[in-house]
């Protein structure tokens, strides 16, 4: 959610629903006896039950900027490795097309993330109690998935806080969807920035699968952000020793 929102601050991100998952499924009444203060204590739980489980992981990123007729304007591909509790690092394997938007726009994304999962920038956006209000409105089958939905109120102007809809695993309570736009203006330049966020559950543990954001800057137009999240290793058991060589903010380039 952070990244999404940085994205645009630095410089340029969806139209909600392309390349995702359909949402074809109606809404249905919701069950009795779900509650807003149920969920979010649920998310809650969940979240630090991930925390507490998820001791590193390895993913293949795929990074675009693409226009509306889907030429790609910079695309990074790379692998990010997460270690437990705050260690981020990225290796870029492949880069191609602008080299402006890649090193103004895209670097600045990657960095900005594995900042932020070492608490030199923190800022609290969870959906959690704190932070937002929800608004249940119904069941709805998304994928394999049955879900909660909600629109997500926030309870302050905060561009690292969104207003939108998210959808919320009905048996884990875990996120599976987030669809929306920041809570707050993020600059004069950009007029709007719509985001699409879809999870996938891998080894117990739901991790995003793909990113879309599209932002229309002034006097510049409208771009889209992509990201695909794959092939996930979770939990090698990673050693100490081996945590502690990672470096946290820089973007690394292979040989």
């Amino acid at each position: 959610m952070v990244a999404m929102a940085m994205f645009a601050a630095e410089a340029k991100a969806q139209t909600p629903g392309e390349a995702l998952s359909n949402l074809e499924a109606s809404v249905e009444p919701l069950r009795p006896g779900v509650t807003e203060s149920q969920v979010l204590a649920e998310l809650a739980a969940h979240n630090e039950e991930r925390r507490n489980g998820l001791h590193d992981y390895t993913v293949l990123r795929t990074y675009q900027v693409i226009d509306l007729k889907g030429k790609v304007h910079a695309e990074e591909i790379g692998r990010m490795e997460f270690f437990s509790p705050d260690k981020k690092a990225f290796t870029v394997t492949s880069e191609s097309g602008s080299g402006v938007v890649r090193h103004m726009a895209l670097n600045p994304l990657i960095n900005s993330e594995i900042e932020a999962a070492a608490g030199k920038e923190h800022h609290d956006s969870a959906i959690s109690s704190d932070n937002y209000s929800l608004n249940l409105l119904g069941e709805q089958q998304l994928g394999p998935y049955r879900c909660f939905v909600a629109d997500a109120v926030p309870k302050r102007k905060d561009k690292y806080l969104f207003e939108g809809r998210v959808w919320i695993d009905v048996n884990d309570y875990s996120v599976v969807r987030i669809e929306g736009h920041p809570a707050k203006k993020l600059s004069f330049w950009i007029q709007r920035a719509d985001f699409v966020r879809q999870y996938q559950k891998i080894d117990g543990f739901w991790l995003p699968e793909k990113d879309q954001t599209l932002v229309q800057v002034r006097l510049y137009g409208k771009k889209i952000l992509k990201i695909e999240h794959r092939n996930y290793v979770v939990n090698t058991g990673q050693s100490t020793n081996a945590r502690s060589t990672v470096r946290e903010t820089a973007v690394n380039q292979s040989n």
